[in-house]
């Protein structure tokens, strides 16, 4: 899955989504994880109700099941999910991305939660909880 984190250092998840002037994506599966590319988006994008700046982010975004933010407004988030995107939001701006990435692998091999599971039933038919008869 391909998992996307909003920075403006390429090491912390510090930028609020609709500034963000670089998104990170990475893929992760339970093997590890590996650095994809950086989106880049131009702009005014600290213009407040200018929703039209969201637009080339949720189309480069597409592909992504989950990205990371340091804030984020309301209508995005919920525009993200309803592109089937989970956006999550860090705890500080001192989280650090590999940190994220080493967490999601670790959990992927176990027993991912409820929501993770969902997230991954959304982008991904691979992840179908299989059919039990009883």
């Amino acid at each position: 899955m391909k998992i996307a984190f909003t920075t403006n250092d390429q090491i912390h998840i510090n930028a609020h989504f609709g500034w963000a002037n670089k998104i990170d994506v990475y893929e992760v599966t339970i093997d590890g994880y590996k650095f994809i590319k950086t989106l880049r988006f131009e702009g005014e994008l600290k213009e407040d109700g200018n929703e039209d700046k969201l637009v080339p982010k949720l189309e480069a975004l597409s592909d992504c099941t989950i990205v990371y933010v340091a804030a984020i407004g309301g209508s995005a988030a919920a525009r993200l999910i309803k592109k089937y995107i989970t956006p999550i939001k860090a705890r500080s701006e001192d989280d650090e991305i590999t940190d994220v990435l080493e967490k999601l692998v670790e959990t992927l091999k176990g027993s991912p939660p409820p929501w993770l599971r969902k997230a991954l039933q959304q982008k991904s038919p691979i992840f179908e909880e299989e059919e039990v008869t009883v």
